[in-house]
């Protein structure tokens, strides 16, 4: 059974930074893009980063620059590490198996996140 666990995520303020982890297991790594979303209440969901096998790591938009994913050599346990944080960040943040066969080379235009974990909530006050 594929299973994916989120942890890391708190409150701040606004500026601060925050390092969210992903454990995953039940699954045999074939080049699977991983990656991160987001979604706050009444948001759709967001594409934050992804590590795809061919285009390597992307970032949406709103992060670049601010996030950086990362992964252990193994690729079962992995990292979003989040700086300058500001309200517009706070949400609920998945790690996610990419369907296998989904590009991820568009973080922000994942066709099937796949299996993902319950979360973990980031919150980021002004």
């Amino acid at each position: 059974v594929v299973e994916l666990v989120e942890s890391g995520g708190t409150s701040v303020q606004s500026g601060g930074s925050l390092r969210l982890s992903c454990i995953s297991s039940g699954y045999t790594y074939r080049g699977h893009a991983m990656g991160w979303f987001r979604q706050a209440p009444g948001k759709e969901r967001e594409g934050v980063a992804a590590i795809d096998s061919v285009a390597g790591i992307t970032y949406g938009d709103a992060v670049k620059g601010r996030f950086t994913m990362s992964h252990d050599s193994t690729k079962t346990k992995y990292y979003l590490e989040m700086k300058d944080l500001k309200p517009e960040d706070t949400a609920m943040y998945h790690c996610a198996l990419v369907k296998m066969g989904t590009s991820a080379r568009d973080v922000g235009a994942v066709a099937d996140w796949g299996y993902y974990g319950p979360g973990t909530q980031v919150t980021v006050s002004s």
